[in-house]
């Protein structure tokens, strides 16, 4: 039996909670997936996953197997990346994840230069509104928006956004500007899917924290949505500063209420311990790091 063959299997598996969703993911048949993880099972003399006809599932011996295979696997792997030279020369996949419209205004030109300055690498761009795991789903390198929690991330700083509460100038002429949170509540509010909760939101002054309740009109899935309808004028909303900062610097939108704006948020290049002698992720890092330092829209 191959035992490392034998541990991607069970990887896998353990994964996807499936044998047939395993056997697709590793192009290979469900019974060599099913015979695989029995003989695996002999030789160890344990029970790896509980069946049933509707679920697998790890048992306790087999989640501690399962994590100790994945730092053995990721070993072999750093181990022949050393061999061909990935540690020296930027080569292979790199995954990147970001928060949505930050992927899409700062990180996708990065990409796109990184690429072109390495021609042995290929990318794996994944922006989404959440915290990814970067192990489990196999990501390189993540940018963050926020204070870090996870404690197994190697993190490097590179400024800070705000969040921000901002009108375009026909909707302020319309209906004037409000002065203090309170006067939130005689505005039509649109409702952006990452900043707050739906009937209250938060602010800071110089005597504590401040949270004015809200009632929007609009209520937007997507942040892009939310900043189309405050540049057409419909009313008033809460945003990152990152997410409108052109908007704020032509002076299409006004930003407001600024004395009660939150504390800045830190904006983080992060990647795990395991990976970051590779040249792919060391190289993008550094690109990274220079590129966003000097980016306007982020606070330094």
């Amino acid at each position: 039996m191959d035992k490392l063959e034998a541990m991607r299997v069970l990887i896998e598996v353990a994964e996807c909670n499936s044998f047939v969703a395993a056997s697709r993911r590793l192009r290979v048949s469900a019974p060599a997936v099913t015979r695989s993880i029995a003989q695996l099972e002999d030789s160890l003399g344990v029970r790896l996953f509980n069946r049933t006809t509707r679920h697998v599932r790890l048992t306790d011996s087999g989640a501690r197997f399962y994590e100790d295979a994945k730092r053995i696997l990721e070993d072999v792997e750093q181990s022949m990346a050393a061999v061909t030279g990935s540690y020296t020369e930027p080569k292979g996949v790199l995954s990147i994840t970001a928060p949505v419209l930050f992927g899409q205004l700062h990180i996708t030109p990065l990409v796109t230069e990184y690429l072109q300055q390495n021609p042995s690498v290929s990318v794996k761009a994944a922006f989404y509104d959440r915290v990814s795991n970067l192990l489990d789903e196999g990501l390189d390198i993540a940018i963050r928006i926020g204070h870090l929690k996870d404690s197994s991330v190697y993190a490097i700083p590179v400024g800070s956004v705000h969040q921000v509460i901002c009108a375009s100038p026909e909707y302020l002429e319309k209906h004037g500007t409000p002065s203090h949170p309170s006067e939130l509540a005689n505005h039509e509010i649109i409702q952006a899917p990452t900043v707050d909760s739906l009937n209250s939101w938060q602010f800071e002054s110089v005597t504590g924290k401040v949270s004015a309740k809200v009632t929007p009109r609009l209520h937007c899935s997507q942040n892009g949505t939310a900043i189309a309808a405050v540049k057409q004028g419909f009313g008033i909303t809460h945003l990152m500063s990152y997410q409108v900062g052109e908007e704020l610097k032509n002076g299409s939108l006004i930003r407001l209420l600024r004395d009660y704006e939150t504390k800045p948020l830190p904006v983080s290049i992060v990647h795990l311990e395991g990976r970051q002698a590779h040249a792919k992720i060391r190289s993008f890092i550094d690109l990274a790091v220079s590129r966003l330092k000097l980016n306007p829209d982020i606070e330094h």
